[in-house]
């Protein structure tokens, strides 16, 4: 039984690849936090294409969540196989690096780059078992570029991508392939307060992304049409750069 885990699966992008999973024919387990009418609206919409969705409440940074609800389902689901995983778990808490506190350094890099290492090492094993595994990172522009008052997301996002390139190359003979997506500005719960309409003027398809040309690109990725494609970082960004 195939399965694929989405972090962060209750809105915005991580939705839309839930619901592209599912019409691909992935059960899919969808991660959440703490908004579990948004994680309820997700599973429903995965279940109209007559596979299964499974809400798994864990918060990425913290080891001890992951190890026992995600470890926990791994264990108790042995004839299930994890094939596709897409980290897409993130908070900004965006402040001038002069202003900055620890805890946004620490809540930031805790669900990027402590996530990405929390889940992928639940699930990896299975992977390299199996031969045959899709990790897709959800990065940011922030990470290839850097953004002022985003010191500490563009930190946590260059780490994962740092991480995605070395990953890649320990596992590819498996296999198993590590990819990463880098949106720009894309129209999620994370870009509201955003002044869309000066912003747009410095992209050259002059608008911002949707959350479903995101997935679309992570599919892909996801697919085994990207068997030869790994260690890469994938701009989905209208031309920004």
């Amino acid at each position: 039984m195939k399965y694929a885990l989405v972090t962060g699966g209750s809105r915005g992008i991580g939705r839309a690849v839930c619901i592209k999973l599912a019409q691909q024919g992935y059960n899919v387990l969808i991660n959440y936090k703490s908004n579990e009418a948004e994680a309820l609206k997700t599973k429903a919409l995965v279940e109209e294409n007559n596979v299964d969705g499974v809400l798994l409440q864990f918060d990425v940074s913290k080891k001890e969540e992951v190890e026992s609800v995600l470890g926990g389902w791994v264990s108790a689901n042995s004839d299930k196989v994890i094939e596709v995983l897409i980290n897409n778990a993130g908070v900004r808490q965006d402040a001038l690096m002069i202003w900055m506190n620890d805890d946004q350094w620490n809540d930031v890099l805790g669900s990027s780059l402590n996530g990405f290492y929390h889940v992928t090492k639940a699930v990896i094993n299975g992977m390299l078992t199996k031969r045959y595994g899709r990790i897709v990172n959800v990065v940011s522009l922030s990470g290839t570029k850097g953004m002022p008052g985003q010191t500490n997301y563009s930190a946590a996002k260059a780490g994962v991508i740092g991480a995605t390139k070395a990953l890649a190359q320990e596992v590819a003979r498996r296999n198993v392939t590590v990819n990463a997506v880098a949106p720009g500005f894309v129209r999620t719960d994370m870009t509201t307060g955003l002044n869309e309409a000066e912003l747009k003027k410095l992209i050259p398809m002059q608008r911002f992304g949707e959350a479903e040309e995101v997935a679309d690109a992570i599919m892909f990725l996801a697919s085994p049409k990207a068997s030869y494609i790994t260690g890469t970082v994938m701009h989905i960004s209208g031309g920004l750069s």
